[in-house]
Parts: C-alpha cells; sequence; structure tokens
C-alpha cells in the first residue's frame, strides 16, 4: 500500500461551472495606463494602439481585479 492509497480524489463527483461574464470598457475614459491588463490573473484585457480592448471574454471568471484596480472606474463586468 503506497502512500497515494490515502489521498484519494473523488473524480467522479467533480462539477465544472462554466460562468460567462460580459466585460465593458469605456475607451472615452481609459487613459491605457495598463493597470487593469497588468493585475488581471487571467490576462483577458490587452492594450492595443492605446485603445483598452478584450482578448477573450470566455477565459474572465468575473473576479473583478480589474474593475478594482481602475483609476477611472471606465471597466464594468456583468
Amino acid at each position: 500500500m503506497g502512500l497515494g492509497s490515502f489521498f484519494k480524489r473523488n473524480k467522479k463527483n467533480k462539477i465544472e461551472e462554466v460562468v460567462e461574464s460580459h466585460i465593458d470598457i469605456n475607451s472615452a475614459g481609459c487613459d491605457g495606463c495598463e493597470k487593469c491588463s497588468i493585475a488581471c490573473p487571467n490576462n483577458v484585457l490587452i492594450l492595443a494602439d492605446d485603445i483598452m480592448s478584450v482578448r477573450d471574454s470566455q477565459v474572465c471568471k468575473s473576479c473583478r481585479v480589474c474593475v478594482a484596480i481602475c483609476p477611472n472606474d471606465c471597466i464594468t463586468v456583468n
């Protein structure tokens, strides 16, 4: 009996939750400081041509770190 037998994982009852999020960026209020894109743990936001945009909204986990760190309050996550 190995050490792995003491730590059994219950893989059958694992439920994955898919959360769809919608990110709105007010580009008129955004000054391109990149604080939100640096702080995002999922690398959802990208700055291109001095305009912040969403790379892939399905990757967003709705943690709202970008909303909290934005100095201009131009990001909303629903």
